[in-house]
């Protein structure tokens, strides 16, 4: 048996929730390898739609352990809060299905102010960062002056800690006019919160390697988006972490061979959440038309998501960075009714001598991705409904042939095919945990 990885292949919102529930069911262990609580993953299960942001996808399943890892970072107060708030819909968390790592950072509400602070002052050249301290507490662990959750069981190095990373931010608040943050309070408001949370404290790579010796499947749930990678994506218009599948064994604790299948997640569409390139948006009646049939707002922000047609040249790309073994193909249903559909195979790029020249590759140029233009490839679309579709045989033949030549142009096999939001409602033609 074969451990997976899910991760996103475009920007995000690709509909990893629903495809990680539908795979923890078969899986021992699901673990969160990286990002906070700015990821959002909407559930919905016998009816019932869960809205996970921090807490893995298993942990509404029961018999599972679902792990947090040293790659994610981790507001104490938002983690307490969702699982107050998945408890109250049924769900069972005791630490007997939940461990959060000790290396794990922290997200302090001195990051969640400087993160607005910054996006406030960027003004019409705004990252569209959710604010909820996110980057700010990937740099304070790269500049190793994180608080981590092992900390808080020591009170005097918690304010030492604390201490240190008042006066490095204080520095920043005063020069922009901003409240300063006070170390003693900071340690009051996490030692009022250090019992309820210090229960799940533990060590992930202890539970993979235990997992490992007991032959446990595991499946590795990514945020986000191969796109949104801080190496790989659209920068700077990217989130703070890797999102690729390689950082699912470093923010979690296990080796990269551990890793066997890589899912990558990847709507039928394009959408893109807040700033940023995005050669394939569609401004005029079939963009409007996928945003109100997908439903495209975002889980946590509840932001208006950009809609487009699909990016083979990005997809490509994405899968090739990522080391993704097979697709999921999400929401068919949304392309039921369009008389053609269109598929980016290339761009075109104007040269400053005024010269237009092709390219089959995302450039990591910024001025030059959103120079971009698109190159498309038209195809029939189809009047039937594919919605609910569970199996191969029930797709229109016009849904099967985008859905091969998505796989020609991407180079990557259709593994899964998602036709609506409820979990059942999946076409598999190759079980990723096999292999």
């Amino acid at each position: 048996m074969s451990n997976v990885a899910v991760i996103g292949a475009q920007w995000g919102d690709e509909g990893k929730g629903k495809i990680v529930d539908w795979l923890s069911s078969r899986a021992d262990v699901v673990v969160r390898f990286q990002g906070g609580h700015n990821a959002g993953h909407t559930l919905v299960i016998d009816g019932v739609e869960y809205k996970l942001s921090l807490l893995p996808s298993g942990i509404v399943r029961p018999g599972k352990l679902s792990v947090i890892g040293n790659g994610v970072v981790i507001d104490p107060a938002h983690l307490l809060s969702e699982i107050d708030l998945l408890r109250s819909q049924g769900a069972e968390i005791s630490p007997e299905s939940l461990i959060v790592s000790e290396n794990a950072a922290l997200i302090l509400p001195v990051h969640k102010a400087i993160d607005a602070a910054r996006e406030a002052m960027r003004g019409d050249a705004k990252i569209g960062t959710t604010g909820r301290g996110i980057g700010p507490a990937y740099e304070d662990k790269i500049a190793r002056r994180a608080v981590r959750l092992g900390d808080l069981a020591s009170e005097e190095t918690l304010l030492e800690k604390l201490t240190a990373l008042a006066a490095h931010h204080n520095v920043w608040l005063a020069a922009g006019g901003h409240d300063l943050v006070d170390a003693s309070q900071m340690k009051d408001d996490l030692l009022a919160m250090r019992d309820a949370i210090m229960v799940y404290a533990g060590q992930s790579w202890r539970a993979l390697e235990q997992a490992r010796d007991q032959g446990q499947k595991v499946l590795f749930e990514g945020a986000q988006g191969v796109m949104l990678d801080i190496d790989h994506g659209t920068y700077p218009f990217v989130t703070s972490s890797n999102t690729v599948a390689g950082q699912a064994a470093t923010g979690a604790g296990t080796g990269p061979t551990s890793i066997g299948f890589v899912l990558g997640i990847t709507k039928a569409y394009t959408t893109r959440v807040g700033s940023g390139p995005f050669p394939t948006e569609d401004f005029g009646d079939d963009g409007t038309r996928m945003g109100e049939r997908g439903r495209e707002f975002g889980t946590v922000t509840g932001r208006k998501r950009r809609c487009g047609w699909f990016d083979a040249v990005m997809v490509r790309q994405a899968n090739a960075v990522a080391g993704i073994t097979g697709m999921a193909l999400t929401k068919l249903d949304v392309l039921d009714g369009f008389d053609v559909l269109k598929i980016c195979v290339g761009y075109r790029l104007e040269q400053a001598d005024g010269s237009v020249i092709e390219l089959d590759h995302f450039p990591a140029d910024a001025r030059a991705q959103a120079a971009c233009t698109p190159i498309y490839e038209e195809m029939p679309g189809w009047h039937e409904s594919t919605q609910g579709a569970r199996d191969w045989a029930s797709l229109p033949a016009n849904a099967v042939k985008y859905i091969r030549r998505l796989e020609e142009l991407t180079r990557t096999p259709v593994t899964l095919v998602s036709t609506s939001p409820e979990r059942d409602d999946t076409i598999l033609m190759r079980d990723p945990f096999v292999g």
